[in-house]
């Protein structure tokens, strides 16, 4: 796991702004990016990133997205994949992601996959619990409780991602490619997705602070970018409801 403080924050705010775009298009903004940003501890290349996400039995995380509630949460466990197997003693991060308004949200944790297993499925908590941890654990107890949550899907895809200098601390632009979903065998471990976009597809995303900069704005104007309304959770579970009639039977009666 890195130590980079992009990885290890604990909390953090921030605007998203999403778009759908080609790998022509991604290879020729990212050329231009490298004038104004670094590449993040992994500019060798893309890493790994896997996430399993928590729903309610009546998935209400996923309808408060598709309604388009104003503040929402979701639940998941991430995986920041460095090319090692992943073993119980793996850190990973418990995360909630929190949406209000226009405005992102993040409370995570680190702890090993076994401890995230046991909090998420089983509700244990942690052996050993920072200071600094106690208010997350706390909220991510309540939210699995208050919702019922259990494992619903798994998220996989490989990432690419640039970072702000000291003239645009907390910009982040990310480049997301060979995104996979799974609604079966639910464990981090067991890469066995189905592909959830066209493989010549990528989506891009832009985290800021506060504002985008001028420059930043004035090169998505010249690449005629439109953002996307697009979740990758939602997106895993669109394309099992509509794939899996079982699944769709079980997620969606009664909604």
């Amino acid at each position: 796991m890195s130590n980079n403080l992009s990885h290890t924050i604990r909390r953090f705010n921030r605007f998203e702004l999403k778009y759908l775009v080609s790998l022509k298009q991604a290879e020729i903004f990212k050329a231009a990016l490298r004038s104004y940003l670094d590449a993040d501890e992994h500019s060798r290349g893309s890493y790994g990133l896997s996430s399993l996400y928590y729903d309610s039995p009546d998935f209400r995380c996923y309808w408060e997205k598709v309604d388009g509630i104003r503040f929402r949460r979701k639940l998941r466990i991430r995986h920041y994949e460095n090319g090692a197997a992943l073993t119980p003693n793996t850190p990973v991060f418990v995360e909630i992601k929190q949406r209000l308004d226009r405005v992102t949200q993040k409370r995570r944790v680190l702890m090993p996959y076994a401890e995230a297993l046991a909090l998420c499925n089983r509700r244990e908590l942690p052996k050993k619990l920072a200071a600094e941890d106690e208010a997350v654990i706390s909220e991510v107890c309540s939210f699995l409780w208050e919702y019922n949550l259990h494992p619903v899907s798994i998220v996989r895809y490989k990432r690419q991602a640039f970072m702000g200098t000291a003239y645009d601390l907390g910009l982040r632009v990310t480049f997301d490619t060979q995104l996979g979903y799974q609604v079966h065998q639910l464990r981090l471990q067991d890469a066995t997705t189905l592909p959830m976009l066209s493989s010549d597809r990528a989506v891009m995303e832009i985290k800021v602070n506060e504002r985008l900069p001028y420059w930043l704005a004035d090169m998505i104007a010249a690449h005629n970018l439109r953002t996307v309304r697009v979740s990758k959770y939602c997106r895993s579970i669109d394309l099992a409801n509509a794939n899996m009639p079982a699944f769709s039977q079980l997620a969606f009666a009664g909604h």
